[in-house]
């Protein structure tokens, strides 16, 4: 992490802040109707941006949920840092900004007609259609893993009801016992969230359980800011985490949920007094049934608009997609949604659209002093997402202990910042 990464940074989130302004919309674009799905970090953002800059535009955003809980700082929860409500977010700032909101279901597109069918029985028309359906999970795809059993070994990855489940059963656990998780293979969504929630698991053990132990087992061999969370494991909590990487027999090939028992690919069975399962995953089941996704279970888009590269006139951000060297985090699905918005809104008023500019930060939460990172900014190139060479980087490995309280500070403000851009105003 050095000044330059900073100053570049800094930078490229104003340009991203700039296409927020608003624009003038010609008239054409007046009588338009965009539907946004799904309210999340992507969604929110992209109703939110398009409005502020095309106020002529009606704006439909279609989420089930009536307050929308983060996967960012979830893990904070499971460490009694934070209250399951502090990461709960209403939607009535984006009612305020005028934008539509519908608490239903999309359970259909029609992407030849426009329209999107909802699981009240309402049908509506688009011009535009934006998707940022986030993740589901394939289940079935790890042996003995299925919806069902994510009742017994609870996978968390969508902030809610599992969320509180694990919370449950951790605090339920005897001190002594053991705390196994199942990592997946990428890509996945919040690449470095295993490893967060490792520490935050070990943060509160060290308070209330301080003989458990927890049992990593990976499905690869490296993952996201890997040499700072291995020291900061060591620093924080000793020998209570243990890292097991694929090729030290850490993948995993079988569940017995009921028996909270793992058998690795080498034959070697784990058992756990709490089990929690991080399957492998795939864009949000709408995006299938708008036929965006290809073979990989994601969505391939066009890097300066997030439009989908196989159906015109449907944008899909965030988690959903197909962005490398973009992380699948709400930082990122944040700066799409402001792109596509921008796009957008240029293309209903019949301009020529702005360039697209991206950045990610992404925050790690090691100790309650303790926070890591890592960043970078994005531009297109020749077609292409790229990452600006220098712009990138993680905190540095000898970082002293005033630096890593201040990147902790620095995650809490990030995570009050965004959530006031995106719904809290």
């Amino acid at each position: 992490m050095t000044f330059n990464r900073r100053t570049v940074l800094g930078s490229a989130v104003a340009g991203a802040a700039s296409l927020a302004m608003p624009a003038i919309v010609r008239a054409q674009g007046g009588s338009a109707h965009v539907v946004v799905v799904g309210g999340g970090f992507g969604g929110a953002t992209a109703a939110r941006y398009l409005k502020a800059r095309a106020p002529q535009v009606r704006v439909t955003l279609i989420e089930p949920a009536q307050r929308f809980y983060t996967c960012p700082f979830s893990n904070l929860v499971l460490a009694g840092l934070r209250s399951f409500e502090s990461i709960g977010h209403s939607y009535d700032g984006l009612r305020k900004a005028g934008i539509e909101v519908i608490h239903a279901r999309a359970d259909n597109v029609d992407t030849s007609a426009r329209r999107v069918l909802l699981s009240s029985g309402q049908a509506l028309s688009y011009d535009k259609l934006v998707l940022s359906p986030g993740i589901d999970m394939r289940w079935g795809a790890l042996e003995g893993y299925d919806e069902a059993t994510s009742q017994l070994a609870p996978h968390a990855w969508k902030a809610g009801p599992q969320t509180l489940l694990l919370k449950k059963q951790i605090d339920a656990m005897p001190d002594g016992g053991k705390f196994v998780m199942v990592i997946p293979a990428n890509p996945f969504r919040c690449p470095p969230g295993p490893y967060e929630r490792a520490a935050m698991v070990a943060h509160y053990f060290k308070q209330h359980k301080p003989k458990s132990k927890i049992l990593l087992l990976d499905n690869k061999d490296a993952f996201s800011k890997q040499g700072l969370f291995l020291q900061g494991f060591k620093a924080l909590y000793g020998d209570m985490i243990e890292w097991v990487k694929q090729s030290d027999d850490g993948q995993v090939a079988r569940v017995d949920a009921k028996r909270l028992e793992v058998e690795t690919s080498f034959g070697t069975k784990h058992q756990a007094d709490v089990l929690n399962v991080i399957p492998p995953q795939k864009a949000g089941f709408i995006a299938d049934r708008a036929g965006v996704t290809d073979a990989s279970g994601w969505v391939p888009v066009k890097p300066d608009s997030f439009e989908s590269t196989l159906v015109s006139n449907v944008y899909v951000l965030g988690d959903a997609t197909q962005a490398a060297p973009m992380p699948k985090s709400g930082f990122s699905a944040n700066t799409q949604g402001k792109v596509a918005a921008a796009v957008i809104a240029a293309q209903l008023a019949g301009q020529a659209a702005p360039a697209a500019a991206f950045a990610n930060t992404c925050y790690s939460l090691i100790g309650t002093n303790y926070g890591i990172s890592v960043a970078g900014v994005y531009r297109t190139d020749a077609g292409k997402l790229i990452e600006v060479a220098g712009s990138g980087g993680v905190s540095p490995a000898d970082a002293d202990a005033g630096f890593r309280k201040a990147e902790a500070e620095y995650g809490a403000a990030w995570y009050k910042s965004i959530s006031t851009d995106i719904w809290d105003r």
